[in-house]
């Protein structure tokens, strides 16, 4: 079973299982999902409509499974999304590890995310060993995703054999409105800014692939950061221009325009009910810089990581063919 089926990575996740020969899949959507991520695969998947916070309905999806691939999650950064945000992200993993449990599940392989480590001011280089710490540097996303971690290990020690995944940003043709790739969006409408940070960028099918060769190893009971390189934001944004034959972002933003930013764009999100282009969280993340190591991934999954060059431009074509059609997604073609 495979929870968040039709979003970003659940998608990219359900179109290997089946690219691999899985039959039996059973995935959970919403009565509102979008199908644009899974139209090639869609019939040959059983979709349940689920919610994550209805254990009757979680109950009746997960009987006669046997592995649970945990991808659902909800990825904020606007102040009004907080209270879901915790509810979904906490609550539910506490629910899918519960019945996993009472199931007798064989294994769960949990999607967390490099912001469950923890970033820390002193801290600039991370591992799979770095201790959470309570820090401004936390996002209330990155504290969600630490707690539901934590649900995941009380699972471990209650007798569950868990995998968990800590994939970097995350790139590769999905939703044009959603996550890192309005990154594609700024650039293509000629946003002259840059950060100054740095973080670790991974191709989704990278991410997906990761997550099945955990699941069908004997590996138990650890996590993987899934990270193909360590770039600064200008780097990927300058690759973004070039992908989409636009002017690279040649301004670095100061402090006093960071804080500016935001502060306009929750002005304008009041005004006009649209969702903010930055909040204060996400220029925050911006202006970080971290390293992210995945020699454990290269070395236990055996991992070989697309380089982010060749995802990038793969990603502004469709970019722009779909774009131009008017479609709000489209998904690569998987390697």
């Amino acid at each position: 079973m495979v929870t968040g089926g039709t979003g970003f990575l659940g998608s990219y996740l359900l179109r290997y299982l089946v690219k691999e020969g899985y039959t039996n899949i059973r995935a959970l959507c919403r009565p509102e999902s979008s199908w644009e991520l899974v139209t090639e695969i869609k019939d040959r998947v059983e979709w349940v409509t689920a919610d994550l916070l209805d254990l009757a309905d979680l109950q009746e999806a997960m009987i006669g499974i046997k592995r649970v691939y945990h991808c659902a999650a909800v990825v904020s950064f606007d102040p009004r999304d907080r209270l879901k945000m915790y509810r979904i992200n906490q609550e539910g993993t506490a629910n899918i590890v519960n019945l996993c449990l009472h199931y007798g599940i064989e294994k769960l392989v949990h999607v967390s995310s490099i912001a469950a480590i923890g970033r820390h001011e002193k801290e600039k280089v991370v591992t799979e060993t770095t201790k959470w710490q309570r820090s401004n540097a936390n996002t209330h996303y990155a504290i969600t995703k630490y707690l539901a971690e934590q649900e995941v290990w009380r699972g471990m020690a209650e007798g569950l054999s868990v995998g968990i995944v800590n994939p970097s940003v995350i790139f590769g043709s999905g939703y044009w409105d959603h996550g890192p790739l309005k990154m594609f969006g700024l650039v293509d409408r000629g946003f002259p800014f840059y950060s100054k940070g740095q973080s670790g960028f991974v191709d989704v099918r990278d991410v997906a692939k990761a997550m099945i060769r955990l699941m069908e190893s004997e590996i138990d009971n650890e996590r993987f950061i899934i990270n193909g390189e360590n770039r600064s934001y200008r780097d990927i944004l300058n690759t973004i221009a070039k992908g989409l034959h636009r002017k690279q972002p040649n301004r670095a933003l100061p402090l006093w325009i960071q804080q500016l930013l935001w502060r306009l764009e929750w002005l304008r999100s009041k005004f006009s009910g649209k969702r903010p282009l930055f909040t204060r969280e996400s220029v925050m993340l911006a202006g970080g810089s971290y390293e992210f190591k995945n020699e454990k991934s290269k070395n236990l999954l055996n991992m070989e990581y697309t380089p982010i060059d060749t995802t990038i431009a793969a990603t502004a074509q469709q970019y722009l063919e779909t774009t131009q059609k008017h479609l709000k997604a489209s998904y690569l073609p998987l390697i």
